[in-house]
């Protein structure tokens, strides 16, 4: 099927900033409430919000095969159910909407009011309920940085990395969306050199830069995904921040991985942005020769990395925001086919809506580090902000902004912005 809504010469009859993240050929997917109360689907086109549902009950998905309340729901998961076909079709019959020359909605003002919000009278919600979320640690440059910090620097790559895109499965009840409060976690924390551990709020509380994708329905238990065949079930991406505990994970990950240094807050960005979107960015994999991956993970398409520019962002009580990272989705060594593939590859079945991250995102640049666990290398090297401030992790009262776009063919396409503040930890 043609991507008509990727065509670089559409413009829309929406007013649309040319820094906007959400031109025509976006066309994201979310969720949000109505300033009425009334939960619904919707996509976004420079700063309007767009009801899907009250789009399908005025008739403008004639001749798409849809469930009259596919849309009136508070997640996107039976949507994303029904295949890459029909997302398609959806995506393009909106471009179509809102192309520049269809008078159907535009001069119909009366379901222009139905349909089009400002983009600051709707609140947000998660896109999807997670069933299972999944964290890898597919950032070679990351895993060398962390190994170094942590283990021996003349072996900072465990034996199995460059073999298997390593993961680990996270709560997907604590996954929040971008806006939320992070209250700092309590945990067991031992200092270096005492006996045993104290139980104490975290004085290391981190940030990792990620992005993540949603899945649909990808196979059935018993069976795997194909590494070629697996983005066809990708419905979409969202920028994803998994804060961390490092001095509580530094002391429990010990032999089975992260543990509650991990699960207490992971935000993600609101809209997803399909795959199809993305299309424009997709540029080669990283070389794997030395060694070379099993033959299930090797793909015939040498593209499945993508082009997608990354940076965090911290404000303090006293400052303004500041960028500290700025680095690339096209370093990840593992890309989502091959985590994909691996993922299912026992039998694990993989569902509508599930999360999968791809871990930190670091470069090769200590300006590019996707955490201030690598910017501070573990505190020894605080980080100095404008106004004068250093961190060498997050302190009561900071916010972290992720933010991330691609830009092709003078087309941005973005993903807004993922965002959290933190608060002091509760009283015990």
């Amino acid at each position: 099927m043609t991507l008509t809504a990727n065509d670089i010469n559409r413009k829309s009859w929406l007013e649309v900033n040319k820094d906007s993240d959400f031109p025509i050929q976006n066309i994201p997917f979310g969720i949000f409430l109505r300033p009425d109360d009334v939960i619904t689907a919707g996509t976004r086109i420079g700063d309007y919000a767009i009801d899907l549902a009250a789009l399908h009950s005025l008739g403008y998905f004639k001749g798409i095969d849809l469930d009259s309340e596919i849309f009136a729901q508070d997640t996107l998961n039976d949507f994303i159910s029904l295949g890459r076909t029909t997302w398609r079709k959806v995506r393009n019959r909106l471009s179509d909407i809102f192309l520049l020359s269809n008078t159907s909605l535009q001069n119909n003002s009366a379901d222009r009011e139905k349909v089009l919000f400002d983009i600051t009278d709707v609140e947000m919600q998660l896109p999807v309920q997670v069933g299972d979320y999944t964290d890898f640690y597919s950032s070679k440059e990351h895993a060398t940085n962390v190994g170094k910090i942590f283990r021996d620097p003349e072996n900072a790559l465990l034996p199995n990395w460059l073999h298997i895109p390593v993961g680990y499965h996270g709560r997907s009840s604590t996954i929040i969306q971008s806006g939320l409060p992070v209250r700092r976690p309590w945990g067991q924390i031992k200092e270096k050199n005492v006996e045993n551990p104290v139980f104490s709020p975290s004085k290391m509380l981190d940030y990792e830069l990620e992005m993540a994708f949603v899945t649909s329905d990808a196979n059935k238990r018993g069976k795997s995904v194909d590494v070629n065949e697996a983005e066809k079930h990708i419905f979409g991406m969202v920028l994803l921040n998994d804060w961390s505990a490092r001095d509580i994970q530094a002391w429990e990950y010990v032999p089975l991985g992260p543990f509650l240094g991990k699960n207490f807050a992971t935000t993600i960005s609101p809209w997803i942005v399909t795959l199809d979107a993305l299309q424009p960015f997709k540029t080669t994999s990283p070389v794997q020769e030395n060694p070379k991956p099993l033959p299930y993970l090797q793909a015939t398409d040498s593209k499945y990395s993508y082009d997608i520019h990354l940076e965090a962002h911290i404000k303090t009580e006293r400052s303004n925001f500041q960028r500290i990272t700025k680095t690339n989705f096209q370093y990840m060594y593992w890309t989502m086919a091959q985590q994909l593939a691996h993922h299912t590859v026992n039998g694990c079945e993989v569902r509508s809506g599930d999360l999968l991250g791809s871990g930190t995102i670091s470069g090769t640049t200590p300006d590019s580090f996707g955490s201030m666990l690598e910017l501070s290398w573990r505190g020894q090297r605080p980080i100095p902000l404008d106004n004068g401030e250093i961190r060498s992790f997050l302190e009561d009262g900071d916010e972290l902004k992720i933010t991330g776009y691609g830009q092709a063919n003078g087309i941005r396409i973005g993903f807004g912005e993922c965002t959290g503040k933190i608060l002091p930890a509760n009283k015990k």
